[in-house]
Protein backbone atom coordinates (compact mmCIF):
# COMPACT_ATOMS: atom_id res chain seq x y z
CA UNK A 1 0.00 0.00 0.00
CA UNK A 2 1.15 3.44 -0.83
CA UNK A 3 0.25 6.36 0.50
CA UNK A 4 1.48 10.38 0.46
CA UNK A 5 3.03 11.20 3.99
CA UNK A 6 2.64 14.89 5.04
CA UNK A 7 5.08 14.82 8.43
CA UNK A 8 4.76 18.56 9.04
CA UNK A 9 7.11 20.97 11.00
CA UNK A 10 6.94 19.35 14.77
CA UNK A 11 7.92 15.96 13.81
CA UNK A 12 11.16 16.94 12.44
CA UNK A 13 12.22 18.80 15.62
CA UNK A 14 10.72 18.34 18.83
CA UNK A 15 8.48 14.90 17.78
CA UNK A 16 10.87 13.09 15.93
CA UNK A 17 10.11 10.35 18.06
CA UNK A 18 6.70 9.99 16.78
CA UNK A 19 8.37 10.32 13.46
CA UNK A 20 10.50 7.66 13.54
CA UNK A 21 7.61 5.46 15.37
CA UNK A 22 5.11 5.86 12.77
CA UNK A 23 8.07 5.25 9.43
CA UNK A 24 9.03 1.83 11.53
CA UNK A 25 5.20 0.59 12.30
CA UNK A 26 4.10 1.82 8.78
CA UNK A 27 6.78 0.17 6.97
CA UNK A 28 6.37 -3.28 9.40
CA UNK A 29 2.76 -3.23 7.83
CA UNK A 30 3.56 -2.87 4.29
CA UNK A 31 2.49 0.71 3.82
CA UNK A 32 4.86 2.65 1.81
CA UNK A 33 5.08 6.36 2.94
CA UNK A 34 5.75 8.62 0.56
CA UNK A 35 6.53 11.97 1.98
CA UNK A 36 5.52 14.78 0.18
CA UNK A 37 8.28 16.79 -1.81
CA UNK A 38 8.84 20.57 -1.07
CA UNK A 39 6.20 20.48 2.04
CA UNK A 40 5.90 23.99 3.80
CA UNK A 41 4.40 24.84 7.04
CA UNK A 42 0.71 23.73 7.71
CA UNK A 43 -0.21 26.80 8.41
CA UNK A 44 -1.62 26.17 11.93
CA UNK A 45 -1.55 27.54 15.12
CA UNK A 46 -0.32 31.13 14.71
CA UNK A 47 -0.85 31.81 10.88
CA UNK A 48 -4.06 30.86 11.55
CA UNK A 49 -4.74 33.01 14.30
CA UNK A 50 -3.00 36.01 12.37
CA UNK A 51 -4.33 35.84 8.81
CA UNK A 52 -7.16 33.06 6.99
CA UNK A 53 -5.77 33.80 3.88
CA UNK A 54 -1.95 33.13 4.53
CA UNK A 55 -2.97 29.82 6.69
CA UNK A 56 -4.81 28.78 4.26
CA UNK A 57 -2.58 29.49 1.19
CA UNK A 58 0.29 27.52 2.89
CA UNK A 59 -2.29 24.49 3.30
CA UNK A 60 -3.34 24.94 -0.28
CA UNK A 61 0.48 24.65 -1.68
CA UNK A 62 0.62 21.04 0.48
CA UNK A 63 -3.30 20.48 -1.22
CA UNK A 64 -1.58 21.54 -4.22
CA UNK A 65 1.53 19.32 -4.24
CA UNK A 66 -0.62 16.22 -3.00
CA UNK A 67 -3.69 16.40 -5.50
CA UNK A 68 -0.17 15.55 -7.84
CA UNK A 69 0.78 12.11 -6.37
CA UNK A 70 -0.65 8.72 -6.61
CA UNK A 71 -2.82 7.84 -4.95
CA UNK A 72 -4.22 10.84 -3.75
CA UNK A 73 -4.41 10.46 -0.45
CA UNK A 74 -2.47 11.28 2.47
CA UNK A 75 -1.68 10.62 5.90
CA UNK A 76 -0.87 13.12 8.68
CA UNK A 77 0.39 12.53 11.78
CA UNK A 78 -0.10 15.29 13.67
CA UNK A 79 -3.79 16.55 14.52
CA UNK A 80 -3.35 20.29 14.33
CA UNK A 81 -1.38 19.54 10.27
CA UNK A 82 -4.23 17.05 9.84
CA UNK A 83 -7.27 19.33 10.65
CA UNK A 84 -5.67 22.20 9.01
CA UNK A 85 -5.21 20.33 5.59
CA UNK A 86 -8.40 18.99 6.24
CA UNK A 87 -10.21 22.54 7.12
CA UNK A 88 -8.70 24.14 4.51
CA UNK A 89 -10.09 21.77 1.87
CA UNK A 90 -13.49 21.94 3.88
CA UNK A 91 -13.50 25.82 4.02
CA UNK A 92 -12.70 26.34 0.03
CA UNK A 93 -15.10 23.57 -0.54
CA UNK A 94 -18.32 25.60 0.81
CA UNK A 95 -16.24 29.21 0.21
CA UNK A 96 -15.75 29.76 -3.47
CA UNK A 97 -14.24 33.04 -3.10
CA UNK A 98 -11.41 32.18 -0.58
CA UNK A 99 -10.98 29.16 -3.21
CA UNK A 100 -10.54 31.60 -5.96
CA UNK A 101 -8.31 33.96 -3.67
CA UNK A 102 -6.05 31.27 -2.12
CA UNK A 103 -5.85 29.33 -5.92
CA UNK A 104 -4.35 33.26 -7.12
CA UNK A 105 -2.16 33.52 -4.00
CA UNK A 106 -0.56 29.94 -4.96
CA UNK A 107 -0.74 29.61 -8.76
CA UNK A 108 -1.85 26.23 -8.82
CA UNK A 109 -6.24 24.42 -9.13
CA UNK A 110 -7.39 22.53 -6.24
CA UNK A 111 -10.14 19.90 -7.41
CA UNK A 112 -10.82 20.12 -3.31
CA UNK A 113 -11.03 16.21 -3.48
CA UNK A 114 -7.92 14.69 -1.65
CA UNK A 115 -8.74 12.05 0.84
CA UNK A 116 -6.78 13.50 4.18
CA UNK A 117 -6.25 10.59 7.43
CA UNK A 118 -4.99 11.58 10.48
CA UNK A 119 -2.48 8.24 11.25
CA UNK A 120 -5.05 6.46 13.80
CA UNK A 121 -7.61 5.99 12.01
CA UNK A 122 -5.64 5.01 9.03
CA UNK A 123 -4.07 2.46 10.63
CA UNK A 124 -7.39 1.23 11.86
CA UNK A 125 -9.65 1.64 8.79
CA UNK A 126 -7.16 1.11 5.67
CA UNK A 127 -4.88 -1.10 7.43
CA UNK A 128 -6.67 -3.01 9.95
CA UNK A 129 -6.70 -4.81 13.17
CA UNK A 130 -6.13 -8.15 11.81
CA UNK A 131 -3.35 -7.13 9.73
CA UNK A 132 -2.11 -5.38 12.92
CA UNK A 133 -2.70 -8.31 15.32
CA UNK A 134 -1.03 -10.90 12.68
CA UNK A 135 2.10 -8.45 12.46
CA UNK A 136 2.73 -9.09 16.90
CA UNK A 137 6.00 -10.81 18.09
CA UNK A 138 6.05 -8.95 21.84
CA UNK A 139 2.09 -8.84 22.90
CA UNK A 140 1.61 -5.59 25.61
CA UNK A 141 0.15 -8.07 28.36
CA UNK A 142 0.40 -6.50 31.20
CA UNK A 143 0.62 -2.91 30.42
CA UNK A 144 -2.21 -0.64 31.63
CA UNK A 145 -3.08 2.31 29.72
CA UNK A 146 -4.93 5.16 29.07
CA UNK A 147 -5.84 6.69 25.51
CA UNK A 148 -5.40 10.03 24.85
CA UNK A 149 -6.82 11.63 21.38
CA UNK A 150 -6.84 15.22 22.51
CA UNK A 151 -9.07 17.43 21.39
CA UNK A 152 -7.45 18.61 17.82
CA UNK A 153 -7.97 15.21 16.06
CA UNK A 154 -11.57 13.83 16.42
CA UNK A 155 -13.34 17.69 16.35
CA UNK A 156 -15.04 18.38 15.10
CA UNK A 157 -16.85 15.88 13.71
CA UNK A 158 -17.78 17.12 10.34
CA UNK A 159 -14.60 18.01 9.34
CA UNK A 160 -12.98 15.13 10.90
CA UNK A 161 -15.69 12.59 10.13
CA UNK A 162 -15.39 11.47 13.70
CA UNK A 163 -18.83 9.58 14.89
CA UNK A 164 -18.40 10.33 18.26
CA UNK A 165 -15.64 13.27 19.47
CA UNK A 166 -16.75 12.35 22.77
CA UNK A 167 -15.72 8.80 23.05
CA UNK A 168 -13.87 7.77 19.98
CA UNK A 169 -12.51 4.40 20.02
CA UNK A 170 -9.71 3.70 17.07
CA UNK A 171 -6.73 4.34 19.02
CA UNK A 172 -8.54 1.93 22.16
CA UNK A 173 -8.73 -1.01 19.73
CA UNK A 174 -5.28 -0.77 17.65
CA UNK A 175 -4.01 -0.57 21.95
CA UNK A 176 -6.59 -3.68 22.34
CA UNK A 177 -5.01 -5.58 19.76
CA UNK A 178 -1.51 -4.88 20.45
CA UNK A 179 -2.71 -6.60 23.85
CA UNK A 180 -2.54 -3.90 26.37
CA UNK A 181 -5.49 -3.39 28.85
CA UNK A 182 -7.25 -0.46 27.49
CA UNK A 183 -8.78 1.45 30.53
CA UNK A 184 -11.83 3.39 30.38
CA UNK A 185 -11.55 7.03 31.27
CA UNK A 186 -13.60 10.46 30.79
CA UNK A 187 -10.77 12.52 29.62
CA UNK A 188 -10.06 11.19 26.22
CA UNK A 189 -10.87 14.31 24.07
CA UNK A 190 -10.10 16.74 26.99
CA UNK A 191 -7.61 19.49 25.98
CA UNK A 192 -4.41 19.71 27.70
CA UNK A 193 -3.85 23.05 26.94
CA UNK A 194 -0.80 22.93 25.20
CA UNK A 195 -1.58 25.57 22.46
CA UNK A 196 -1.82 28.22 25.40
CA UNK A 197 2.04 27.03 26.90
CA UNK A 198 3.67 30.61 26.44
CA UNK A 199 0.74 32.66 27.11
CA UNK A 200 -1.07 31.14 30.02
CA UNK A 201 0.66 28.65 31.46
CA UNK A 202 -0.49 28.77 35.02
CA UNK A 203 -3.86 27.05 32.75
CA UNK A 204 -1.60 24.51 31.05
CA UNK A 205 -0.21 23.20 34.26
CA UNK A 206 -3.89 23.21 35.42
CA UNK A 207 -5.42 21.55 32.43
CA UNK A 208 -2.71 19.26 31.70
CA UNK A 209 -2.13 18.01 35.35
CA UNK A 210 -5.69 17.52 35.67
CA UNK A 211 -5.10 14.65 33.07
CA UNK A 212 -2.39 13.42 34.72
CA UNK A 213 -3.88 12.93 37.74
CA UNK A 214 -7.17 11.41 36.33
CA UNK A 215 -4.64 8.96 34.22
CA UNK A 216 -3.20 7.96 37.94
CA UNK A 217 -6.35 7.44 39.57
CA UNK A 218 -7.62 5.23 36.98
CA UNK A 219 -4.32 3.07 37.84
CA UNK A 220 -3.13 3.45 34.26
CA UNK A 221 0.73 2.77 33.55
CA UNK A 222 1.14 5.26 30.90
CA UNK A 223 -0.82 7.68 28.75
CA UNK A 224 -1.21 6.83 24.91
CA UNK A 225 -1.17 9.88 22.80
CA UNK A 226 -1.19 10.90 18.97
CA UNK A 227 0.04 14.20 19.48
CA UNK A 228 3.55 15.41 19.65
CA UNK A 229 2.36 18.83 21.60
CA UNK A 230 0.18 16.60 24.11
CA UNK A 231 2.96 14.47 24.08
CA UNK A 232 5.40 17.05 25.12
CA UNK A 233 3.09 19.11 27.50
CA UNK A 234 1.80 16.21 29.59
CA UNK A 235 5.39 14.99 29.45
CA UNK A 236 6.62 18.29 31.16
CA UNK A 237 4.05 19.27 33.14
CA UNK A 238 3.09 16.78 35.73
CA UNK A 239 5.05 17.25 38.54
CA UNK A 240 5.99 14.58 40.33
CA UNK A 241 3.20 12.25 39.16
CA UNK A 242 6.18 10.24 36.87
CA UNK A 243 3.42 8.56 33.88
CA UNK A 244 4.86 7.92 31.20
CA UNK A 245 3.74 9.69 28.08
CA UNK A 246 4.27 7.34 25.06
CA UNK A 247 3.07 7.73 21.35
CA UNK A 248 0.67 4.81 20.18
CA UNK A 249 2.98 4.10 17.44
CA UNK A 250 6.08 3.87 19.96
CA UNK A 251 4.11 0.74 21.36
CA UNK A 252 3.24 -0.73 18.00
CA UNK A 253 6.78 -0.48 17.44
CA UNK A 254 7.22 -2.23 20.71
CA UNK A 255 4.65 -4.85 19.93
CA UNK A 256 6.26 -5.50 16.72
CA UNK A 257 9.64 -6.37 18.06
CA UNK A 258 11.40 -3.09 17.16
CA UNK A 259 14.30 -2.12 19.91
CA UNK A 260 13.41 0.84 21.82
CA UNK A 261 15.65 3.32 20.07
CA UNK A 262 14.65 2.82 17.09
CA UNK A 263 11.74 4.11 18.07
CA UNK A 264 12.92 7.16 20.18
CA UNK A 265 11.84 6.03 23.46
CA UNK A 266 15.07 6.86 24.81
CA UNK A 267 14.15 10.60 24.47
CA UNK A 268 11.15 11.17 26.93
CA UNK A 269 11.49 13.58 30.18
CA UNK A 270 9.84 11.14 32.11
CA UNK A 271 11.35 7.73 31.41
CA UNK A 272 9.36 4.66 30.19
CA UNK A 273 12.24 2.39 29.98
CA UNK A 274 11.79 1.09 33.53
CA UNK A 275 8.27 0.75 33.42
CA UNK A 276 8.29 -1.53 30.24
CA UNK A 277 11.53 -3.27 31.94
CA UNK A 278 9.09 -4.12 35.17
CA UNK A 279 6.49 -5.33 32.77
CA UNK A 280 9.11 -7.83 31.04
CA UNK A 281 8.50 -5.64 27.30
CA UNK A 282 11.98 -4.92 27.15
CA UNK A 283 15.25 -6.31 28.34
Amino acid sequence: MKVSYYPGCSLESTGKGYDRSARAVCGALGVDLQEVREWVCCGSSAGLKMNRLLSTALSGVNLALLEKEEPSEVVAPCPFCYRRLASAQEEMRQDPKLKGEVQEVIEAELSGELQIHNLVDFLREKVGLEAIAARLKKPLAGLKVVPYYGCFMVKPGQVTGCENTENPTSMDEILAALGAEVLDWDFKTECCGAGLSLSKTEKVVELSGRLVREAAFRGADAVVVACQLCQANLDMRQGQAGIPIIYFTQLMGLAFGFAPSALGLNHHLVDPLALLKEKGLIG
